[in-house]
């Protein structure tokens, strides 16, 4: 599934080549995504222009002068740029063709994905309204985690993938963070100490600023808006390591299950 690195991974690829452009066809093949293709998406972009593409937690904002298109990737989903003249393939749903050529395509096999109608504005849309704090935000920090913890008898780990505490902290950087921070993911939130939330919130930072840089993480079926894949699954230290030795001391990498995901730490180095 596409995280937050791999999505303003897309946002950076795609925002130099749609934005104020005029936009001059249209085309949707599939309008059964897991949010039904709005029925004036081609009626309302043909001949309009977006303004500056922006990210919100997994969701990209494409603004128009009085509307603004809101696309979340899904579990398989990708947007990348093509020209006219290139044939799309078997799960290309949605062309937004532009004057000189550019096509912004959405290519999802699984449909879970989808593009719609932003309902009101960021503070006011349902899906978005409820969201915490962008991770890379001075808005988050090891003060904000501790104090949400508080009692809390959930797992870290699952604490910090909660959308409602901080955005974007799937389960490939959650793992990574946690080994980075030495912090066992078991471990109850509620029992992490301030100092040591205060490492997790950097730990946090930093894999995912790494990830960003490196263009993602290649994992299935993710490439960036250029359509080149990511480059961050060469440093992992942990996830997808199970029963490989640890990097660092050796021992062989438990792999568990936590929040129905499955979750790989050292049982030295995390403690």
């Amino acid at each position: 599934m596409p995280e937050l690195p791999e999505v303003e991974t897309t946002r950076r690829g795609i925002a130099p080549h749609v934005e104020g452009r005029e936009i001059v066809e249209v085309i949707v093949r599939q309008r059964s995504l897991r949010v039904p293709v709005p029925g004036d998406l081609e009626s309302t972009l043909i001949g309009a222009r977006f303004g500056g593409v922006s990210r919100r937690a997994k969701y990209l904002l494409l603004p128009l002068v009085e509307r603004t298109l809101l696309w979340h990737l899904g579990m398989s989903g990708s947007l990348r740029i093509a020209r006219v003249g290139d044939q799309p393939k078997k799960h290309d749903h949605v062309d937004v063709v532009f004057e000189g050529g550019n096509i912004l395509r959405y290519h999802d096999p699984r449909r879970f994905g989808f593009v719609d109608w932003l309902a009101g504005d960021v503070e006011s849309d349902i899906r978005l309204a409820r969201l915490g704090p962008e991770p890379l935000s001075p808005d988050f920090d090891g003060r904000r985690l501790y104090r949400l913890s508080r009692g809390r008898r959930a797992a870290v780990k699952t604490f910090i993938m909660d959308n409602a505490v901080v955005v974007g902290v799937g389960n490939i950087y959650a793992t990574e963070a946690l080994f980075m921070a030495g912090i066992d993911p078991r471990r109850a939130a509620g029992r992490v100490s301030l100092e040591r939330f205060e490492c997790l919130a950097d730990a946090i930072k930093t894999v995912l600023a790494a990830a960003i840089t490196q263009g993602g993480t290649t994992l299935r079926d993710f490439v960036s808006g250029s359509g080149e894949p990511g480059y961050f699954a060469q440093r992992l230290n942990v996830y997808g390591r199970g029963g490989q030795p640890c990097r660092y001391c050796g021992l062989e990498l438990r792999q568990i299950v936590l929040g129905q995901r499955a979750s790989v730490f050292c049982a030295v180095c995390q403690t």
